[in-house]
């Protein structure tokens, strides 16, 4: 606070207009004359029949894949480097879906098992050695998929 009230009072003694204010909170101006700003026109995003341009929808598009490919940590040289890298990414990503029938398996095998031993209590020893049967298998065929989902993302 002493620094800046130092620095202000020698401007004033030298009669020099300050640049700019120390520790202040005031907006300063538009570096760009607003003259410049109207001079260039912006061409419009959308055509005469209100349907996104060509131009548009690939810079948008573009930016947006871009943003993504970056905040994952993905760097690319070439075209042929981002397509092989997109594949992968989208490759995984269907892989996945396994995990939701292994979830969907598993429910399944323990509402049976839930009927099973409503209807027939006295079976419920064997009834629930098939479900942990039922829900081994369910469970290795969505281990089996996000295994292949790892392989794409990364052994490729």
């Amino acid at each position: 606070m002493l620094a800046s009230s130092r620095v202000s009072g020698a401007v004033a003694r030298m009669g020099l207009k300050p640049t700019s204010r120390l520790m202040s909170t005031a907006h300063t101006q538009a570096r760009i004359p607003s003259s410049i700003i109207s001079a260039t026109r912006q061409q419009p995003l959308t055509g005469r029949h209100g349907l996104v341009l060509n131009g548009a929808r690939n810079t948008f598009a573009s930016t947006m894949v871009r943003n993504a490919m970056q905040r994952r940590g993905v760097v690319v040289e070439s075209a042929a480097a981002a397509i092989v890298t997109a594949a992968k990414v989208h490759g995984a990503g269907l892989a996945t879906i396994g995990l939701a029938g292994a979830g969907v398996g598993i429910g399944t095998v323990f509402g049976s098992l839930i009927q099973g031993v409503a209807r027939n209590p006295a079976l419920r020893g064997q009834l629930f050695s098939y479900a942990v049967l039922g829900f081994a298998f369910a469970e290795a065929t969505g281990l089996f998929a996000l295994m292949v989902a790892f392989l794409l993302l990364y052994a490729y």
